[in-house]
């Protein structure tokens, strides 16, 4: 594939659940596989995630892995409408930039507060239905040197992710509960009417990491 490795990184139940029906989601995993994700975002050129993971976690997305600095890698949020507040802790560290890549029509006077935050705010004008579409955001991550993305994001986008074709590898951190159908899953509906639609991948790696499994997989074509 050209462009940048898309990595998909997942932090789910034993079951594939992101959080709970009311959204309650810290933390499902454990601090061993926290501490690898850190080391995970501390290898990617860009850390990439959606508006909505903003609104619900209000994240830093820095890498901060143990025993190692803190690294400055980039951070992209797929924000169609402007919605990230001018507040957002993503803005206190100036250290690592923030992308907002967003719609063509999205508020002016939105985009002027992100900027003033500290945001560089660029817009797309191809979508995936009502939101800018995630493999022009990785295509334009490519134009602008990224090599690798790892993909922290809620449903929509990790089904997006998987939609486009250009997940490669996934993370897969599996915490030993069960948070049944009323929990939110961690890949939204892909719309496939045939098994033979499914992406395929295959198992590279399982070790155990604190209380969690830690899955590794590769795509398979």
């Amino acid at each position: 594939m050209s462009g940048p490795r898309v990595v998909l990184k997942l932090a789910t139940s034993l079951d594939g659940r992101i959080a709970l029906g009311n959204g309650a989601s810290q933390w499902i995993t454990g601090p061993e596989a926290r501490a690898q994700v850190h080391r995970l975002r501390a290898d990617a050129d860009v850390v990439l995630t959606g508006v909505g993971t903003v609104l619900a976690d209000d994240p830093l997305l820095t890498a901060r892995p143990e025993g190692g600095p803190e690294t400055g890698a980039g951070r992209c949020i797929l924000d169609t409408r402007l919605r990230t507040p001018p507040g957002a802790r993503l803005f206190t560290d100036r250290d690592s930039p923030v992308l907002i890549l967003c719609g063509a029509d999205a508020p002016a006077g939105s985009r002027a507060q992100l900027e003033e935050a500290g945001a560089v705010v660029e817009s797309l004008n191809r979508y995936d239905g009502p939101h800018v579409s995630f493999a022009a955001a990785i295509g334009r991550l490519g134009d602008l040197g990224a090599e690798s993305v790892l993909v922290e994001a809620g449903a929509r986008i990790a089904a997006a992710a998987m939609r486009s074709g250009l997940v490669e590898r996934i993370e897969w951190f599996r915490a030993p509960s069960i948070l049944g159908g009323d929990g939110v899953p961690a890949v939204a509906a892909l719309g496939f009417e045939r098994l033979d639609q499914a992406p395929m991948f295959r198992r590279a790696a399982l070790r155990e990491c604190g209380a969690d499994a830690w899955e590794t997989y590769e795509r398979a074509d």
